[in-house]
């Protein structure tokens, strides 16, 4: 745990040695350093990229702000350029990143949301960078712990954001959670920095916008942001605990295998406490089932009921997932429908494939167009097509690989069929291509410890 120390005042400007202390303590940024501001040009990302480019360059590093034209509204390219202008004036490096394509009519923020991401990291991964500030301070996070209420969620939801996460190769740092934004706009008032401000924050069609406007009543009978922010560093401090103990149980009760399914102890996982079978099972569910979010909470509470009551039948589905009981033991594997991508491979080529498995093709190239393979899911007619090659012949029972899972084996494709199964030792007679396939879900069964930061009241 980091704790903190804020000054009590919420208006006074942020100082270098308070700015330095919210982002060292996190324990996230690498030395030399080499980081990224995301900025849109608001007060927040402003104040955030003129103290990260003062800390860096007092340090020998260098700070980038990354400003992503979502091209949503009329003039979003001008106020792109203006912002590119003010860090520009201020000694920053400023890339401006298109959001480019046709854009959703329904869910835009949350499409924004993820464009942004991806573009950002885009451009790190690109340019060698692993950090990235984001600028959700205590406001921000006191929004978002009412709406995910709003929603019913359990404690890992009312944790809301955590101070340092991981978004595949880079990591994601919000230094200002324990931060109100006004001493945010105060820092820029000081240093003599102007902003944009989005109209999007007071548009009445988003529930934040609304959650804004509710706020000074809600503070009216004691609910401010400082006791919410508060308490979203209690739960992420439950939600650490628990995640703890989901760990070992996953450890104790869960064989996974390299083909991409698992095996639970069923005992294990039942008479364990609810809150931490639950997620030990949501984990397992979200490894197999590739999803891009974690299964939704209350259909793995009727699933894990149905399991406890012995009412699961022949099998569910959940999340793209098959969960069936055999005996002791339950199975959880991929749904073979869920599983839509194919991937071209050539010799050399390393690909992501179902979002579970990093895929490579090794033999020699010689530039034949037969060369070119896919990889895809083995299916039904692959399976007959492979069986009838094997040299052990595996009936329904064989344990080495489920009868479940055959269908949903990574496999090897050209035009006269299957090439190679990895995960049933098979390669065509006269091939000389091999495929290599890891298992490396989206969701490790494995917790990432949860990011939990407390702030002491004394002053600095």
């Amino acid at each position: 745990m980091v704790a903190i120390a804020m000054t009590r005042l919420d208006d006074t400007p942020l100082n270098a040695r308070e700015f330095e202390q919210l982002v060292t303590l996190a324990g996230a940024v690498k030395f030399p350093l080499r980081v990224a501001v995301a900025t849109s040009g608001g007060a927040d990302s402003m104040a955030l990229c003129l103290l990260t480019h003062r800390w860096v360059e007092n340090h020998g590093g260098k700070c980038y702000g990354l400003i992503v034209d979502h091209g949503l509204r009329p003039g979003s390219d001008e106020e792109a350029t203006l912002v590119a202008d003010w860090l520009a004036f201020c000694g920053i490096e400023a890339h401006i990143l298109d959001w480019k394509g046709p854009k959703p009519t329904r869910g835009v923020q949350a499409a924004a949301r993820e464009a942004r991401y991806a573009l950002i990291q885009s451009w790190c991964v690109e340019h060698d960078v692993s950090d990235v500030l984001l600028a959700h301070h205590r406001d921000d996070q006191a929004e978002t712990f009412l709406m995910r209420l709003g929603r019913k969620s359990g404690v890992d939801g009312l944790a809301a954001m955590a101070a340092v996460s991981q978004r595949d190769s880079i990591r994601l740092v919000r230094p200002f959670l324990q931060v109100p934004k006004a001493r945010l706009i105060s820092t820029l008032k000081h240093l003599g920095q102007p902003w944009i401000e989005d109209p999007a924050n007071r548009d009445p069609a988003y529930a934040r916008s609304k959650l804004r406007e509710a706020m000074p009543s809600l503070a009216d009978i004691g609910i401010n942001a400082e006791g919410l922010a508060l308490t979203t560093r209690r739960m992420a401090r439950a939600r650490a605990a628990l995640d703890h103990y989901a760990t070992e149980l996953i450890h104790s009760a869960v064989e996974c295998h390299a083909s991409g399914y698992c095996w639970i102890d069923r005992d294990s996982l039942v008479s364990a406490p609810e809150e931490i079978g639950l997620r030990a099972l949501s984990r397992v569910i979200g490894a197999v089932g590739a999803g891009t979010t974690a299964p939704r909470y209350e259909r793995v509470e009727r699933l894990f009921g149905d399991i406890r009551q012995n009412r699961s039948g022949k099998g569910r589905t959940l999340a793209g997932c098959r969960i069936i009981e055999k005996g002791v033991r339950i199975l959880v594997c991929r749904e073979v429908r869920g599983i839509g991508d194919r991937v071209t491979l050539k010799p050399g080529e390393n690909r992501r494939w179902d979002e579970r498995f990093d895929v490579n093709l090794r033999g020699p190239f010689t530039g034949q167009s037969n060369e070119v393979c896919e990889v895809r899911r083995l299916g039904a007619e692959g399976w007959r097509t492979v069986a009838a090659q094997l040299e052990k012949p595996l009936n329904t029972e064989d344990e080495i690989v489920p009868a479940a899972v055959r269908a949903t084996l990574p496999a090897l494709w050209d035009q006269a069929g299957p090439v190679g199964v990895p995960h049933l030792n098979f390669r065509r007679d006269g091939t000389k291509l091999e495929l290599d396939v890891r298992f490396t879900p989206r969701w490790p069964l494995e917790f990432t410890p949860f990011s939990v930061v407390s702030v002491d009241t004394p002053p600095i």
